[in-house]
């Protein structure tokens, strides 16, 4: 999924519901993660619902690959956006990217829960925790 293009599609709705059906369906775009890879250690904290994180480097590319998974759709939406920010990145370029402030800029942290916006964050910290890993 394409960034730029998540972001013209978020823009064009003014209301939030126009956005939240959007952000469904890049949910349901998002490509299922394998069960045998839903394992205690891919789950992150800090999450209301479940969410599991795999992050690796493409070695001969030298670039980030990220999948993810949730157990409701409309986390599975937002994961589509985060890993949009960072899928394909350099590691030393997605260590500069925050996709908690771009979620901020779309106005779509105001709309969500707390525990939705404090989700995210979490989501967003154990990515740049695993950057550090690899750096």
């Amino acid at each position: 999924m394409d960034l730029s293009h998540i972001e013209h599609t978020l823009a064009q709705h003014g209301a939030w519901q126009g956005k939240y059906r959007e952000i469904m369906l890049l949910g349901k775009a998002l490509p299922a993660m394998p069960d045998a890879l839903k394992t205690d250690d891919a789950l992150v904290k800090g999450c209301e619902s479940k969410v599991w994180l795999h992050l690796d480097l493409d070695e001969q590319r030298q670039r980030l690959v990220l999948i993810a998974d949730s157990d409701t759709r409309i986390v599975k939406g937002l994961l589509a956006i985060i890993l949009a920010c960072y899928n394909n990145q350099l590691p030393q370029e997605a260590g500069k990217l925050d996709a908690y402030e771009l979620f901020d800029r779309l106005g779509l942290i105001k709309h969500l829960s707390p525990s939705r916006g404090n989700g995210v964050r979490a989501i967003v910290e154990r990515i740049h925790q695993q950057l550090q890993v690899l750096q």
